[in-house]
């Protein structure tokens, strides 16, 4: 038997009909005209002036959160919640301004929140982000004295020069990508759902790694924000995308426009984690719509930008590669 994000719970169509049903709701109502391109991107573009624009963005850790309880790792969770905000925010070119984040919580326990919370000033400070508040509600009856949900909301800034959108992507332009430190924040259930049967699994050592499952799964997410900033003011980018859920296809058809990215899986090699996963009965075809498979940023530039591109990320440490190019989208 095959498994699925669905099988596990999650619809991703059901997720996209209800971001077309939230589209549908507002074009009911009047549009603010500092309102630029609407929602359905990776942060939502504010006109603070004519030439001055707020990028702000919201996203949770997601159910990792089972996982991190359950083996009593709580400390990547903050890195993770900022991470999954700041990521988005940097793709339009803005500079992450400020962040909030928001505990919610059967009990509240000082001790057991605290590596939660010291890791999210960790994150803020290493992009240059200002934690600048947020709420913590203790809710029983809601959630188990156990349970526990975090979201983040991060505000960012960038001019309308160097706004960066995709509109100019077009057929033949290079996909560069930087590698992830493995699931990141997304298709957690669909691996809770592979581990079932496991015997001892976040102790497990799977072929190709040294560290134990837990630390696999538990890796935060990585932070993608001072790379990202750096190479505009050295290369001209015409998009990024984010890699979370809906893997590398989904993520970046949305900065194409209309064009179809190629994404040539060969290009590098998928790290042992992924293929674990594949062997606990996920098919290929549900592993590149769910998950990053070892890619979670990705860069589109012209042919004529992709060398110099390459060598700034390598500069600035990164170990970037070119995984594919766009296609013009075919009728039919």
């Amino acid at each position: 038997m095959s498994l699925s994000y669905e099988s596990a719970g999650v619809s991703i169509s059901k997720g996209n009909a209800w971001v077309e049903m939230i589209k549908a709701l507002l074009r009911e109502r009047p549009v603010s005209p500092r309102v630029i391109g609407g929602i359905g991107g990776f942060s939502g573009l504010y006109s603070l002036t004519e030439d001055l624009y707020l990028a702000a963005c919201c996203d949770g850790v997601g159910t990792k959160m089972e996982l991190a309880k359950a083996w009593n790792r709580m400390e990547g969770l903050g890195q993770d919640l900022v991470a999954m905000n700041v990521n988005d925010l940097v793709t339009c070119g803005a500079k992450p301004l400020f962040f909030l984040d928001y505990l919610a919580c059967g009990a509240l326990d000082t001790e057991r929140y605290r590596p939660v919370m010291k890791s999210i000033i960790e994150a803020c400070e290493a992009c240059d982000c200002a934690l600048l508040g947020g709420e913590t509600a203790e809710m029983p009856g809601v959630y188990s004295p156990e349970g526990f949900d975090l979201a983040g909301f991060s505000v960012g800034v960038v001019s309308r020069e160097k706004l960066i959108t995709g509109e100019s992507v077009v057929p033949g332009d290079l996909l560069v990508g930087l590698p992830s430190s493995g699931v990141h924040s997304n298709g957690f259930s669909l691996v809770r759902k592979a581990l079932e049967g496991v015997e001892n699994g976040e102790d497990l050592i799977i072929p190709g790694e040294e560290a134990p499952l837990k630390d696999l799964l538990l890796r935060p997410t990585l932070l993608y924000v001072r790379s990202s900033l750096e190479v505009q003011k050295r290369v001209s980018l015409k998009g990024m995308a984010h890699i979370t859920g809906g893997g590398l296809e989904e993520n970046i058809a949305r900065i194409c426009h209309g064009n179809v990215p190629q994404i040539d899986y060969d290009a590098w090699e998928c790290p042992p984690l992924f293929r674990w996963l594949a062997s606990r009965g996920i098919p290929e075809k549900e592993m590149r719509s769910v998950f990053n498979l070892g890619m979670g940023f990705v860069f589109v530039c012209s042919p004529e930008e992709g060398e110099k591109l390459l060598k700034v990320l390598q500069e600035l440490g990164e170990k970037p590669r070119i995984i594919g190019t766009v296609l013009e989208a075919t009728s039919g």
